[in-house]
């Protein structure tokens, strides 16, 4: 019971990564809260697990960033928590350097930026009084260039630096802030999005060799969540399974080397 009686946000929370944290909290004794577009679904989830309600978020709609964190404080008194764990991107249009819109990068960036600024001012707000903790999910995209998808990296990469500049200037509230970075990880949009190629072709340069599950990137949610890391913050925290540790050749070279 890490997470008893804290008060917790979550956003984009109906599935994957996402629905990974809310169970986890829940199990830990958290009071979370699911901000989801599609209400009737997130319902649906909520009436499954002990302590969890719902609140209204759509990431196209800006002011739902304010208004979802002032709904959570309505009801529960306070917020303890923040995970902007909202992220967006569409593959078929996020191409590389050259051939993406301008519009579709500046559209992205700021959707994906937006979504955790907003938020994040908004719960600062209210946490000002007693602390407490704001987690960014972001991504091994963000630290690592990729051949496409040249705004969701661009986005990620930006939300780890606004994670540090929240770090240091809360700090004087008690306000931690921290990142969470999935590499691969097996979730519903994973395996309906990417072929089977090139999940063999990306999992030969992971070291641990396999995709991470959405309960590992919860579990160190968990953490940055928990009175365990009262001291820590400002830290950028990858889970991808020593996603780019080794050698750029390190895929090629991997099946080459002696093994004992």
């Amino acid at each position: 019971m890490r997470l008893k009686d804290k008060v917790i946000l979550v956003t984009a929370s109906t599935r994957g990564i996402g629905l990974a944290i809310v169970k986890k909290c829940a199990v830990e004794g958290a009071k979370v809260y699911m901000a989801a577009r599609d209400m009737d679904r997130a319902q649906e989830i909520a009436n499954t697990l002990n302590g969890v309600k719902c609140v209204y978020n759509d990431a196209t709609k800006p002011e739902t960033f304010t208004s979802m964190v002032e709904d959570v404080v309505r009801d529960a008194g306070r917020i303890d928590v923040l995970v902007n764990n909202f992220g967006t991107s569409n593959p078929g249009k996020d191409l590389d350097f050259a051939n993406t819109d301008p519009q579709v990068f500046l559209d992205t960036v700021n959707l994906n930026l937006r979504s955790v600024f907003m938020s994040s001012q908004a719960a600062a707000k209210h946490m000002a009084n007693n602390g407490g903790s704001i987690i960014n999910i972001s991504s091994v995209g963000g630290l690592v260039p990729d051949i496409s998808q040249v705004a969701y990296g661009t986005s990620k990469a930006a939300i780890n630096y606004l994670t540090k500049l929240i770090a240091v200037q809360e700090a004087k509230h008690h306000i931690r802030c921290n990142a969470v970075l999935p590499g691969m990880t097996a979730t519903e949009a994973v395996e309906n999005h990417l072929s089977d190629d090139f999940r063999n072709l990306f999992l030969r340069h992971i070291p641990l060799g396999r995709m991470g599950q959405p309960e590992e990137i919860a579990e160190a949610v968990c953490y940055f969540a928990s009175d365990a890391s009262a001291y820590t913050t400002g830290q950028i925290l990858t889970v991808s399974g020593g996603f780019g540790l080794g050698t750029p050749v390190y895929g090629d070279l991997v099946k080459k080397a002696i093994r004992r």
